[in-house]
């Protein structure tokens, strides 16, 4: 990627500290470590770069490229892109890839096909990839797919507080009402399924243009999205979530001027950690590298 100044290649391990100072989540409380001292960190990677977005709103594919690329090698400690597709995917397997079509905020398309070429050059058929939401349960490919790739942007929600990674993988339910309790609490239920147990390698949380702030089941409002840049990237769904869960609580209080908590508290995110042993919600099991444009990164 150009600009090799701006670029952090430290591995940032971040320390519990006061939710301002973490950008932290209300709601979302660190994990007791005495619980969780026998659990395996989780590799996160943040990745921005401040030119993926054109002036008129529209992505720079070619940009967008090369933060996937970074961002993977990273991932998989690898020396490129390629060895880390090549790394989580093997020629047999039968790819779903969940994506996200809420049509205000879509996962991009560019990014699906992006992620379709690299699973290609893993040696993985075309005609064994597909990209689908609400269709899974009755898509030909999904019908006998081996592995999952969680794709999704990030935004504010009215049942679980946010939709997250988490959240994305309702669609795999048919009563996905039956959820909607105290925030969504159970959703990290919906991952112990056989249909999905065990076969999602790769989470992206879309952090282009999140939304950090909306009212009602269906509201969406420009005011409240802003070009972040980013995508997060990892193989725990629970770390890449409380990760962005963060950013936005830090965008909310940056934005509002005062603390104003995610509303109602996305209590799935601790609860697929605590309850549901999904992976790591506390930043002191979350090993953050930030790569590409830190300006305003509010974590």
């Amino acid at each position: 990627m150009r600009n090799k100044k701006k670029v952090i290649t430290r591995r940032d391990f971040l320390k519990t500290g006061s939710a301002a100072a973490l950008g932290g989540l209300v709601g979302l409380n660190l994990i007791d470590l005495k619980q969780t001292e026998a659990a395996t960190n989780s590799r996160v990677v943040l990745i921005r770069d401040e030119r993926v977005i054109h002036g008129d709103g529209q992505l720079n594919r070619a940009v967008l490229k090369g933060m996937l690329d970074e961002a993977m090698k990273t991932l998989m400690d690898v020396a490129n892109s390629a060895e880390a597709w090549k790394k989580l995917f093997r020629p047999t397997d039968i790819v779903g890839i969940k994506s996200n079509a809420w049509h205000y905020l879509p996962t991009p398309y560019e990014l699906e096909e992006e992620i379709q070429l690299g699973l290609v050059s893993a040696g993985v058929l075309e005609k064994n990839v597909t990209v689908d939401d609400r269709g899974v349960l009755y898509n030909s490919v999904f019908k006998k797919y081996t592995v999952l790739i969680n794709i999704r942007p990030m935004r504010t929600h009215h049942w679980s507080g946010l939709g997250t990674l988490l959240k994305n993988y309702i669609m795999f339910v048919r009563d996905p009402y039956s959820y909607h309790g105290n925030a969504c609490e159970r959703l990290g239920s919906i991952w112990q399924k056989p249909i999905i147990n065990g076969k999602t390698r790769l989470n992206i949380l879309v952090m282009l243009t999140p939304l950090f702030h909306g009212i009602g089941p269906h509201h969406f409002s420009r005011t409240y999205v802003w070009n972040y840049n980013g995508l997060i990237l990892s193989t725990d769904p629970v770390a890449a979530d409380a990760t962005g869960a963060r950013i936005i609580q830090a965008k909310r209080t940056n934005f509002f001027g005062e603390e104003r908590p995610i509303s109602p508290p996305p209590h799935h995110i601790l609860s697929a950690d605590r309850k549901y042993g999904l992976g790591n919600s506390s930043t002191e099991k979350i090993e953050l590298i930030k790569l590409g444009w830190n300006k305003d990164i509010f974590i």
